[in-house]
């Protein structure tokens, strides 16, 4: 399975009174209720697909030690290209799915509002978690069935 992942409100949640802690490798520490559920989410065959706005500051080897420091452990993680026209997150995930053409089951766990103007064959695979909170294992659910 494609797992798309964002990053800020999912697994960092976004509370503008609080800075997030800075891990040793100068990225913001994942809640734990978000480590969780992904682990519980993802397995070997999985991979994820960076949509955050951060995707381009790392290299995919990066990627994976910030996700193994956090207890992610995975070694199937992309992103999406980066964006230099400036696209909304709706347009950069349609973008891919239009170059891409991808027969593989998916997931889109994103906060971004502007995914609620998906085409709804994108939109019935898409998780928003609130990004105050983050992604939960209440959100297993719905994923579950998605999967």
């Amino acid at each position: 399975m494609l797992i798309l992942l964002d990053i800020d409100g999912v697994m960092v949640p976004a509370k503008g009174w609080k800075s997030p802690e800075l891990l040793n490798d100068g990225f913001p520490e994942f809640s734990s209720k978000a480590t969780i559920a992904l682990q519980q989410l993802i397995s070997d065959d999985d991979t994820i697909m960076l949509t955050t706005s951060h995707k381009t500051n790392f290299s995919i080897e990066e990627w994976k030690s910030i996700f193994r420091n956090r207890g992610i452990h995975t070694n199937k993680i992309e992103r999406l290209p980066e964006n230099i026209d400036n696209l909304n997150r709706k347009d950069e995930i349609v973008n891919w799915f239009k170059v891409n053409n991808t027969k593989e089951n998916f997931i889109i766990i994103d906060d971004d509002t502007s995914l609620n103007d998906l085409p709804d064959y994108l939109k019935a695979h898409l998780v928003q978690p609130s990004p105050l909170i983050g992604l939960t294992e209440e959100h297993l659910l719905k994923l579950g069935e998605l999967r």
